[in-house]
């Protein structure tokens, strides 16, 4: 089978996956150093089950520009894995993922605005996260409309940029992905 998006060869066993993935780490590629902190937190790839590796390689990605990593160390503080839970620091990291352009971060901060009661910035947040295709965000502001906390407008709002979204980045490559793994599905 060949990759879609870059057209090499995929590697045929975990540990051929593995030397390719290093040899990007080695590099410095951040995308490669957050997806290594996951298989650490997840204790997956090979790798064992290690919250403090994956902090570690979760900061030194958000160092080197991953705004998803910094979402990770959030959800590390969120939920004590590896840390003590912190929510000032949850929120402090959420934060810097958000403005980094990440809708998950935006959702999460949009979920802990809902949980403090503060529907208006819950809606704002969710609302940004919508536009950078959050689907979660989407329901979200689906239930806000459903209970009184959104307008028509709101909902119709994040729908089309929603849509919007999904229209910017499809593409041949990405629908041959996603038939061919569901881990790859952006729809």
């Amino acid at each position: 089978m060949v990759c879609p998006f870059c057209r090499t060869p995929a590697p045929e066993t975990d540990e051929e996956a593995n030397e390719r993935d290093m040899v990007r780490v080695e590099a410095g590629d951040p995308i490669a150093i957050q997806d290594l902190g996951y298989n650490y937190r997840e204790g997956t790839d090979g790798r064992p089950q290690d919250y403090t590796k994956a902090f570690e390689l979760y900061l030194r990605a958000g160092k080197l520009g991953s705004s998803e990593a910094y979402n990770n160390i959030g959800y590390l503080y969120d939920f004590g894995f590896g840390v003590e839970e912190d929510e000032k620091k949850a929120i402090h990291y959420y934060e810097l993922a958000a403005m980094g352009g990440c809708a998950v971060a935006r959702y999460n901060l949009g979920i802990k605005e809902m949980k403090a009661f503060n529907e208006d910035r819950a809606l704002k947040h969710f609302m940004i996260a919508a536009k950078g295709g959050d689907a979660n965000a989407l329901k979200k502001i689906k239930m806000y409309y459903k209970y009184g906390y959104a307008t028509k407008e709101d909902y119709m709002k994040a729908l089309q940029s929603y849509q919007a979204y999904l229209g910017e980045i499809k593409s041949k490559q990405r629908d041959e992905a996603a038939a061919a793994d569901d881990q790859y599905r952006y729809y």
